[in-house]
């Protein structure tokens, strides 16, 4: 029986595997089971009986990897060697390999996807306030050691944290960057503005 479910789990993965890598080759909208099935070398009745149906394999991939990538970041913020700038850094390397990845595109479908259909804006919203939840434990320590957070309260900084990075994965997607608009570097000029509030914080 533990055989079986291995196996079950094993050609889970695999489709997931070939839906990240069909959905960043075509998008949503060119996805399909069956294209799906054929990139991962099994029969379609797979999909159906894993998932029920695309949406079912969509919201499937994006679980799995949000949470792949919310353990990631967690053990990052939570490891105490690191300031709250060099954090920031690592964030920002983080979002370019989010993009190579294929999660960023995920993501953005859908999120797109979610404005329509209720079960994806369930599910997206409870795996974005994953992430919010976190980016609100890391304010509440930078306000602790930097003495504050200005006129933002940490709920109101995590909020602004979350969209700086939705937005410039979004403003990437649209090829933003290639028409002069320096977005992933705009966001990694953040950390030099941690840094000098660091240095302040330090001399106090």
């Amino acid at each position: 029986m533990a055989r079986v479910m291995a196996k079950k789990a094993e050609t889970g993965t695999t489709l997931l595997e070939a839906a990240k890598k069909v959905l960043r080759r075509n998008g949503y909208s060119g996805l399909s089971t069956r294209g799906v099935a054929a990139e991962a070398g099994v029969p379609l009745s797979q999909i159906h009986y894993h998932f029920g149906s695309k949406q079912g394999m969509m919201l499937a991939l994006f679980e799995y990897l949000n949470a792949q990538l919310l353990d990631r970041q967690t053990a990052m913020f939570g490891n105490p060697q690191l300031k709250v700038s060099e954090q920031w850094d690592l964030a920002c390397q983080y979002l370019d390999d989010d993009i190579a990845s294929g999660y960023v595109r995920v993501l953005q479908e859908l999120i797109a996807a979610s404005w329509v259909d209720a079960e994806v804006a369930r599910v997206i919203r409870a795996g974005i306030m994953g992430w919010v939840d976190l980016i609100v434990k890391v304010a509440r320590r930078s306000e602790r050691e930097l003495g504050g957070l200005g006129p933002f309260s940490p709920e109101e900084a995590a909020a602004l944290v979350g969209n700086l990075f939705i937005g410039a994965e979004s403003l990437h997607l649209l090829g933003l960057e290639k028409k002069g608009s320096p977005v992933r570097q705009a966001l990694r000029r953040v950390g030099d503005l941690i840094r000098i509030a660091e240095g302040v914080s330090s001399t106090r």
